[in-house]
């Protein structure tokens, strides 16, 4: 659930308070989850809890002109080191909540888009959309198009069939 929730917000002290309200919450209504949908309802609170978190974020930036400064400084992830996953960090978080949420669902967590337009409570095209757009804007965000784009290798000689000598 961390991981899941470090993907979402992007640092990982919001994550663990995410999860922490996230099972807080779960606790609460424990009584009243089917057991064989465990599983799918604390990933739909996660997730619901980190969007909600994201509106109340947006809101609060409109009415604020100038941020404050940031009351604690994000520590180095340790599993950050590759630099590939601080690019991916960097590319994940300049999606919007509920894209990133979809990119993230789909392709980490490995959900079908029928599972996460009923986790979402949206359809399955709006899921589809959402996952397009997403990877096309990570595809082209500046962090991650320098580590995308392979060099260019020079088209191998056809090759002749060894026993009719027709080429390939």
């Amino acid at each position: 659930m961390v991981r899941t929730a470090h993907l979402l917000t992007g640092d990982l002290h919001e994550a663990e308070d995410l999860v922490r309200t996230t099972l807080a919450r779960v606790r609460a209504r424990w009584r009243r989850i089917p057991r064989d949908d465990v599983d799918f309802y604390v990933r739909r609170s996660l997730v619901r809890t980190h969007l909600g978190r994201t509106r109340g974020r947006r809101a609060a930036r409109l009415l604020t002109p100038l941020l404050p400064e940031r009351a604690r400084r994000a520590l180095p992830d340790p599993t950050a080191a590759d630099g590939r996953r601080d690019a991916l960090g960097r590319a994940l978080a300049a999606l919007p909540a509920r894209r990133r949420a979809v990119v993230v669902l789909r392709h980490w967590e490995g959900l079908r888009e029928a599972e996460i337009a009923q986790l979402l409570g949206c359809s399955a095209g709006t899921v589809k959309a959402h996952a397009r757009r997403g990877l096309a804007a990570l595809r082209a965000h500046p962090s991650l198009a320098a580590r995308l784009a392979a060099p260019s290798v020079a088209p191998s000689p056809a090759r002749r069939h060894p026993v009719s000598g027709a080429r390939s």
